[in-house]
């Protein structure tokens, strides 16, 4: 009896030590957050002085003077546009690749999977100069289109290799009976292969997305026409040469970062999901 009591209070012990990890994991991931948001509700003068999270005057005027002053209305269309058309052609091509890899055999097949996962190991500004070569030369640069294709070659890799991890764990057997009832490769692909890899398509999903959303350093490379610009060129605007407006900054983060949020939350419930398949196929 004692050894039971023993072993059951060692794991209160170690479920309480675990919970208390969790939660300060936790406060130290959103912190940044809710000090963001406080701050968008501060004035100049307060941001540095009022050190309290709850600030004692709520200034929500900085949302709409950041959204005026710093473009939001034409950054974010373009952003959402840009996001939207990476994502879709990131999923097209790069679920099919992955299928390709898993199920096909063909010559250079090996070669070609590990020249996708080579890429992976270059950094965004190692390739500005042959990027910005090639743009010019096809007459893409400072263009929407040669924009999107960047941040198309940039999520390939990555979102190639997720796909491909999931796809040799599926089982033939749905493939083989899919076959049986008339189904082409590209119709297993398509009502087969497709839908069971949602989680993992969630997943990619919100990693480009974030990767496209953030991206500021390759528009400056590709475009010429501000108004090409994406969402980050409107936080820009609060950085002067002197003086930063942070409040309308923080207001102008906060803007920015909801959707993202909003997309993870609508997403989170299919990550989850390719935690548990990952382990039933496992």
């Amino acid at each position: 009896m004692r050894t039971i009591a023993y072993y059951k209070s060692k794991k209160i012990v170690l479920n309480i030590i675990i919970h208390l990890f969790l939660v300060a994991v936790t406060i130290t991931c959103l912190f940044p957050l809710f000090w963001m948001i406080s701050s968008s509700l501060k004035t100049q003068q307060t941001i540095f002085k009022d050190m309290s999270l709850i600030p004692k005057e709520l200034h929500f005027e900085n949302y709409i003077l950041a959204w005026k002053e710093g473009g939001f209305g034409r950054y974010s269309l373009n952003s959402i546009f840009y996001a939207t058309a990476v994502v879709i052609g990131i999923i097209i091509i790069a679920s099919l690749a992955a299928y390709a890899f898993s199920r096909f055999k063909f010559p250079g097949r090996n070669f070609l999977f590990f020249m996708f996962m080579a890429a992976m190991m270059i950094p965004i500004p190692g390739s500005f100069v042959p990027l910005y070569v090639l743009l010019n030369k096809l007459h893409l640069r400072n263009t929407a289109l040669g924009y999107i294709l960047c941040m198309v070659s940039v999520g390939l890799s990555t979102s190639i290799f997720l796909l491909k991890t999931f796809f040799d764990k599926l089982p033939r057997e749905l493939e083989d009976a899919a076959r049986i009832d008339g189904c082409s490769k590209f119709g297993i692909w398509w009502h087969v292969a497709l839908p069971l890899a949602k989680p993992v398509l969630a997943v990619v999903v919100v990693f480009n997305a974030l990767n496209v959303w953030n991206e500021y350093v390759l528009a400056l490379v590709v475009f010429d026409n501000k108004n090409l610009m994406p969402l980050q060129r409107a936080l820009m605007m609060f950085q002067g040469e002197f003086l930063t407006d942070y409040p309308l900054l923080m207001a102008g983060l906060t803007i920015t970062a909801l959707p993202i949020i909003i997309v993870y939350l609508l997403m989170q419930k299919y990550i989850v999901k390719g935690v548990t398949s990952g382990a039933l196929f496992g």
